[in-house]
């Protein structure tokens, strides 16, 4: 469904409970599948989370085969996982982007703690067939470039191993405070984790699921500060935890810079607007590369020119984010620039626009909902394929809609159109 959005007819003034994080929820799942006293668990209402239980329920009831479609989390985690199950054989697949998206770093890895993976289409892709089997653990050394899901996925897995397992990371590691969040999440559930460094200690040990707790998601949250600075607007968030293990939780010190301020009560972040913004950003985004896009749309619709590095990982999310970036804000008249492959650039150049903007999606979750609030400077921006929000997000149209904004369907909204013509 492609939707056309145009803004609150007054200042908004709106309170939105945020959903669950999937990024919590995703590895409370494999935590609680690995524990031999699983909890009652509830996960984030999402796509990732959905297809992940599936997985995990599917596999454990005997079938062999497990396909998580788009979510990128899933298939890392559970290639860790399976990998490490004895007497689990299943083939782990996708949809056409998933086995597109590469894991040769992962499956190397584990097969160097002796896990049994092959591929069955292309090599160093998905999907893989699997052999899971008790795994004696140790050492191994991943390329800091690479995504810390990799790095997540062999953490989850390491208490089942034998002898534990040392994690070395070469090179600057870009989205760590993922990782930071892993290590936090074992620990709640028992298990001894130390980084030094570039090194992670995992000790074995087994999962006290007892520990698990949902926590609100500061990535879904940034949408809602992108829309607090493009319409000055008083916002309040439910939810969400001011001391959170998320790395999106820097979105709070980031938009105090875009002119928004976050003071907390009673467990409620209330956004308000602040008269200072800064006249250009420089920023480093390599620990907060989900937090681009609303980043980038925020700075363009306020004339903020800016300058994005360390965005590397983007190139292997849902699609080429990076590239999509750089073709849809031309459609918002933002001319800019893709430097060394990792940075996004605006200097404030504009071109012609001669007609209303229609967003195109990739199949991205995130472009969709970084995009959304332009509709504050640009009413009836349409948004391509807007189902995709499900992904991580699925209460995001009717959030926005409780917030003033008018959603409507492209195709009627064309042929209301033609019937007033």
């Amino acid at each position: 469904m492609d939707i056309r959005i145009f803004p609150p007819e007054e200042i908004i003034e709106a309170a939105i409970e945020m959903p669950l994080s999937k990024s919590v929820s995703n590895r409370a799942l494999i935590i609680n599948a690995m524990s031999d006293a699983p909890v009652e668990l509830t996960a984030a209402a999402c796509d990732d989370s959905r297809v992940m239980e599936a997985a995990l329920s599917g596999t454990a009831s005997g079938a062999d085969t497990a396909d998580i479609e788009g979510a990128g989390t899933a298939m890392r985690f559970l290639t860790a996982y399976f990998a490490s199950k004895p007497g689990t054989a299943v083939t782990l697949t996708g949809n056409g982007r998933m086995c597109q998206r590469p894991i040769g770093v992962l499956v190397d890895a584990l097969r160097s703690l002796g896990a049994d993976i092959s591929y069955a289409g292309c090599e160093g892709y998905p999907p893989l067939m699997i052999a899971g089997r008790r795994l004696a653990g140790g050492s191994v050394c991943l390329n800091g470039e690479v995504s810390s899901q990799y790095v997540s996925a062999l953490m989850l897995a390491a208490p089942a191993m034998d002898n534990g397992l040392e994690i070395t990371i070469d090179g600057d590691a870009v989205s760590m405070p993922y990782v930071d969040l892993t290590a936090s999440m074992m620990r709640d559930c028992g298990i001894e984790v130390a980084r030094g460094g570039n090194k992670i200690r995992i000790e074995p040990g087994k999962y006290d699921a007892s520990g698990l707790h949902g926590d609100g998601d500061w990535s879904a949250a940034s949408y809602w500060y992108e829309i607090a600075a493009l319409s000055a607007g008083w916002i309040d968030l439910k939810g969400l935890s001011e001391d959170s293990a998320q790395g999106d939780r820097a979105v709070c010190k980031l938009f105090e810079r875009m002119c928004i301020s976050t003071e907390w009560e009673d467990g409620v972040a209330h956004l308000s607007p602040m008269p200072d913004q800064a006249p250009r950003l420089s920023l480093d985004m390599t620990d907060t590369p989900d937090l681009v896009p609303t980043v980038a749309v925020t700075c363009c619709m306020l004339n903020i020119p800016f300058r994005l590095s360390g965005l590397q990982t983007l190139r292997i999310k849902e699609t080429d984010r990076l590239e999509a970036l750089r073709t849809e804000l031309l459609k918002l008249s933002a001319v800019t620039e893709i430097e060394r492959g990792d940075t996004l650039v605006w200097e404030g150049a504009r071109c012609p626009v001669h007609e209303l903007p229609s967003i195109d999606t990739y199949g991205d979750h995130r472009m969709a909902m970084a995009f959304a609030p332009a509709a504050v400077f640009i009413p009836g921006i349409e948004i391509k394929d807007a189902k995709v929000v499900t992904k991580s997000y699925p209460g995001f149209w009717k959030d926005m809609a409780s917030a003033g904004f008018h959603i409507v369907d492209s195709e009627k909204y064309e042929q209301m159109k033609s019937e007033l013509e």
